[in-house]
């Protein structure tokens, strides 16, 4: 039981920490002890390190091994292992079976081991401090988030289960020593202009409207069945003839009471209802909608009849709706830059590293 509550513990302190923008791969504590006795067997849904069997007497020395040195850093076979552990657990994913699957798995958890290292060193190079300020505001939300009342039953709480609370400290301050890192490198050096915002609504603002209500109305002309495309001539015929009167000034709705081969929109003016853009067949929809409301399409074909469509009206992408729309596209812009930014400044800092597999 007391290995399960440490594991239990374990996560909500790695929880915690994901809450604040910590990497669930991320090595949160110090070596992990035995199991107690009794402990269930490794089969059972737990992180696969931290419930393993006893470890044989050299076992600390292959745990401890140095697989990779980053610059002067050290990275021990534990750490993979254990940031293994803690990515299976937090994303609820069985363990690989051995070979090529477990060990692209294992490839990438360490490639970005090697990623946070690298900027933990730039900022320490750049010899970025983190005040006792921030620790003691960030200490206090996972403190609050493991439901300890005070900061004594917070760390009585690390310590009753082994762990160590320096350790957790430790990974916190490194944590907003990166956060502040990328602020430096990253954050600061991305903006989105308005004419960028111009360019993507223009370019997309069929996309954007998706969803946007409008209404209509139609008079339906069908040819006969059977007719072919004698059937096709005299149904285009009708409609060009009621087109006319259209025109004319003559009232829509009423045409279409009298006129409409569509029994189920005749008898109601030919309304079609409130519709989303999106609802109806791509090539029906984009000839009602280049319309403006209260205008009349000519004669169009489609896979059932000529049709007159009427506009009624339509939403657009104005006021509140627009401004929404381009507080959207700013954070998709911002994104694809903050992202394009970061790649290129973790690339740069990688071809600056010395790094030795040794695995």
């Amino acid at each position: 039981m007391r290995g399960a509550v440490r594991l239990v513990l374990v996560a909500g302190v790695a929880a915690a920490l994901a809450g604040c923008s910590i990497p669930s791969w991320m090595p949160l504590i110090g070596k992990a002890k035995g199991p107690p006795p009794g402990a269930p067997p490794p089969s059972e849904v737990r992180a696969p390190l931290l419930s393993r069997p006893a470890l044989p007497p050299d076992a600390e020395a292959v745990m401890d091994r140095v697989i990779c040195v980053v610059n002067s850093d050290a990275v021990t076979l534990y750490e993979l292992d254990e940031a293994e552990a803690y990515y299976l657990y937090e994303n609820k994913l069985p363990r690989p079976s051995e070979g090529e699957e477990r060990a692209k798995l294992r490839e990438r958890i360490l490639a970005s081991i090697i990623e946070k290292r690298l900027q933990i060193q730039q900022a320490e190079r750049e010899k970025l401090t983190v005040e006792d300020a921030e620790m003691t505001e960030r200490m206090g939300e996972i403190q609050k988030r493991l439901g300890a009342t005070t900061a004594a039953e917070f760390e009585e709480m690390i310590k009753a289960q082994g762990l160590v609370i320096e350790a957790v400290k430790k990974r916190i301050r490194e944590q907003l020593l990166v956060e502040r890192m990328i602020r430096r490198k990253v954050s600061l050096r991305v903006s989105v202009t308005e004419e960028e915002i111009d360019r993507y609504l223009i370019a997309n603002r069929e996309k954007l409207e998706t969803g946007l209500a409008f209404e209509a109305r139609h008079i339906l002309f069908v040819p006969g069945a059977g007719s072919g495309e004698d059937g096709w001539t005299a149904a285009r015929r009708r409609a060009d003839e009621i087109y006319s009167r259209v025109l004319a000034g003559e009232d829509f709705g009423d045409l279409a009471r009298e006129y409409s081969e569509d029994a189920g929109t005749a008898k109601n003016g030919g309304r079609l209802g409130v519709l989303k853009r999106g609802e109806l067949a791509p090539d029906i929809e984009t000839a009602v909608l280049r319309l403006s409301p209260g205008e009349h399409s000519p004669p169009f074909r489609s896979q059932v009849g000529y049709h007159l469509f009427e506009l009624d009206s339509k939403e657009t992408l104005a006021g509140e709706q627009l401004a929404q729309a381009r507080n959207q596209i700013r954070d998709i812009l911002y994104k694809q830059k903050y992202e394009t930014r970061l790649q290129e400044w973790l690339t740069e800092i990688r071809g600056k590293a010395i790094i030795e597999m040794r695995l």
